[in-house]
């Protein structure tokens, strides 16, 4: 029998091995190795065009929220929320040369007993001025609504989700066609972007419910006992010996540990739309690491190995979760961004360009590895004197 890694006895899966399962039989779309599902264009019936609809949530993240909410009053946690499920969407339609006229439909489950019409608004303001930052750069969103339900029944706290549709030629699509040869271009999920108000830990919204439990207090387990899963044994609810009020020195300015873990997820599409823009035609694939991480790549390869043996140093936020839950590298690499949430395979002289680009938008960025050819599909990573291997 596998042996279960501390994420997955928590309930929650990096691989989602059993959703990927259930779903094997669907239809995969017309480019069954894009990183986003593309539709034949239902809208216009034109064969030059297609349909991408996207949907996704900002996981558990909001139950960190809620509680760092209520430690604190700071109700600006939840326009990070907001902010964090619509990116999720974004980026990983983004990934395909996706990277304007979107409509999207937000829905949100509550349970009114413990989230009020306050926390709501934060929500739905935050959306809305989100949606005008990234106007400022020139990508169009329309808010189509959505559904707001008192949900108490089945929601512990309150889950924040979009629904995300686009409608784009196909010829400008980007589907993944990655090659023997091509090095990865790794751009970092931590820092401060020239469009973010405030220094990012770089956690997204994936490995929230790891990150919380193993980081955090267990004097919360019994504070909060609506923030987690009950049927999660004790002794990973909320296992670790920080408080999310503790201030962590980053560079010259100190922010409370909570609000390092809430940092709203990084979208990468101003820097993305001048890359694709500019060079299309040189990008063999584009990957998110969101579920699954590290790993991710090996859903859109074709007998290929990829290999990272010059991953930059790990940011502070991952360093923490690290030693306070002893994960081994291994599982960190497949459940957290490590300090990388976007990948671009391309050639050598395009990497150099695209590094420039990121570092115009204050974005560190490098090569990270390079693609060798193999029989089957593979991810090596090669980092602190540790090698591993997933397939």
């Amino acid at each position: 029998m596998k042996e279960l890694g501390r994420y997955d006895k928590r309930g929650v899966s990096a691989s989602k091995d059993e959703v990927h399962e259930a779903v094997k039989t669907l239809d995969k779309g017309l480019f069954p190795l894009a990183f986003c599902k593309i539709l034949p264009d239902f809208t216009g019936g034109a064969e030059s065009h297609c349909n991408i609809i996207h949907a996704d949530t900002a996981g558990t993240k909001p139950s960190l929220a809620y509680i760092y909410w209520k430690e604190t009053g700071d109700l600006s946690v939840w326009r990070g929320i907001a902010q964090d499920a619509l990116v999720m969407n974004l980026d990983d339609m983004a990934s395909v040369g996706m990277i304007n006229d979107f409509v999207l439909s937000s829905t949100i489950g509550r349970n009114k007993n413990l989230i009020p019409g306050d926390v709501i608004k934060e929500i739905i303001h935050g959306t809305q001025d989100y949606i005008e930052l990234l106007r400022e750069s020139g990508v169009s969103i329309r808010h189509g609504g959505g559904e707001t339900a008192d949900v108490g029944d089945i929601v512990r706290s309150i889950d924040v989700g979009f629904t995300v549709f686009g409608r784009m030629p196909r010829k400008d699509l980007i589907v993944n066609n990655i090659q023997d040869g091509d090095v990865i271009v790794g751009f970092a999920s931590d820092g401060q972007a020239s469009y973010e108000n405030e220094y990012n830990g770089g956690m997204g919204s994936n490995g929230l419910t790891s990150a919380r439990h193993d980081v955090f207090h267990h004097s919360y387990r019994h504070k909060y006992p609506e923030s987690y899963d009950p049927a999660v044994p004790a002794d990973l609810v909320y296992s670790g010996s920080r408080l999310l009020t503790e201030e962590v020195q980053i560079a010259e300015e100190k922010i409370p540990l909570g609000k390092l873990v809430l940092s709203p997820t990084r979208t990468y599409i101003p820097m993305l739309v001048k890359m694709v823009k500019g060079y299309k035609e040189q990008i063999n694939g584009i990957i998110h690491n969101t579920g699954g991480a590290h790993s991710k790549v090996l859903r859109f390869l074709n007998n290929k190995k990829v290999i990272k043996d010059n991953l930059p140093a790990i940011p502070t936020l991952f360093k923490i979760i690290q030693e306070e839950s002893n994960t081994p590298l291994k599982e960190m690499y497949k459940v957290f961004n490590m300090g990388t949430r976007l990948e671009i395979y391309t050639d050598q002289t395009t990497a150099s360009e695209l590094i420039d680009i990121a570092n115009s938008f204050s974005i560190d960025a490098q090569i990270i590895g390079r693609v060798e050819s193999s029989h089957k599909n593979q991810v090596e990573i090669n980092t602190q004197g540790q090698n591993f291997l997933y397939e």
